[in-house]
């Protein structure tokens, strides 16, 4: 197959996701939330396959240096999509952990949110939450997605539970971790989208803010490997929402939900001056 050939197929793929994407939109509701990408079917992920606490040797010196060549790889891609920070002040007087949110529309956008959170003072670990499947991927991004400071999902039960006290553990600690209350990803979508409660759970559980982030897009001037153009990413860093002493873990996480999707929707209708609406 030569060079062209392959383009073909990519953006046909491309334009059946955008398709997908289009036809969720419509439906609403719960589609919001699915996946909209041809994954491969993969295994569920069991309690002893993932050392979530990095408590074994072998797993803390993979993350070490999966993650020396994560932030090689994040020069590349944060030069590639020029990604600009907005707001960085909002991060000046968080002390401890947070939870961070985003919109998720690339494989490529949480490079570009941890740009961002490099800004925040104090050293501390910056981990991701990843689907499930991302866990089997084969290569060098399959190995960054096992080792890189990320925490799968699973369907198994026991499994989830592990990743909640490993989440409760870190945002303890003083570190970050990024939570996509989307749940799945749309390829280049940029409207906001209903959210899931889970991000907000972890920050109520262990009483720690909620930083969220909004990514803007705008073509650039050259195109991706399917013909598309590239997108140009910006980072806007809102004001932490902070739990309530004087609410339950269930009031705390759905009141920073509503202001969260408020202070995004806002700031995607400031930027794109259009209100939003879904067809």
């Amino acid at each position: 197959m030569n060079k062209e050939e392959k383009l073909k197929i990519n953006r046909r793929q491309r334009i059946k996701v955008l398709s997908r994407i289009e036809e969720y939109e419509k439906k609403g509701g719960e589609a919001f939330w699915l996946d909209v990408e041809d994954d491969p079917p993969h295994p569920t992920i069991m309690p002893e396959d993932v050392d979530y606490m990095q408590k074994k040797l072998g797993t803390r010196i993979r993350a070490r240096f999966a993650m020396k060549l994560a932030t090689k790889l994040a020069k590349k891609v944060v030069k590639e999509h020029e990604v600009t920070v907005v707001g960085a002040e909002n991060l000046k007087d968080i002390r401890g952990g947070a939870v961070i949110t985003s919109n998720h529309f690339s494989p490529e956008e949480n490079v570009a949110v941890w740009e961002a959170v490099k800004k925040a003072e104090g050293k501390r670990k910056f981990f991701k939450i990843i689907r499930e499947g991302n866990y089997f991927f084969k290569g060098t991004i399959g190995y960054l997605l096992r080792n890189a400071d990320t925490l799968p999902l699973s369907e198994n039960v026991k499994t989830m539970m592990n990743l909640s006290r490993a989440v409760d553990k870190y945002l303890k600690e003083g570190n970050f971790v990024l939570v996509y209350p989307e749940k799945a990803m749309w390829w280049n979508y940029r409207k906001p989208r209903p959210f899931k409660i889970g991000a907000f759970r972890y920050a109520a559980k262990a009483g720690v803010p909620v930083v969220p982030c909004f990514i803007t897009m705008e073509d650039l001037d050259k195109k991706d490997e399917n013909g598309f153009p590239v997108q140009k990413y910006t980072v806007h860093v809102m004001p932490p929402i902070y739990p309530s002493a004087y609410k339950s873990e269930k009031d705390n996480a759905a009141s920073m939900l509503e202001k969260n999707f408020e202070l995004v929707k806002n700031k995607y209708e400031e930027v794109y001056k259009i209100p939003l609406s879904y067809n």
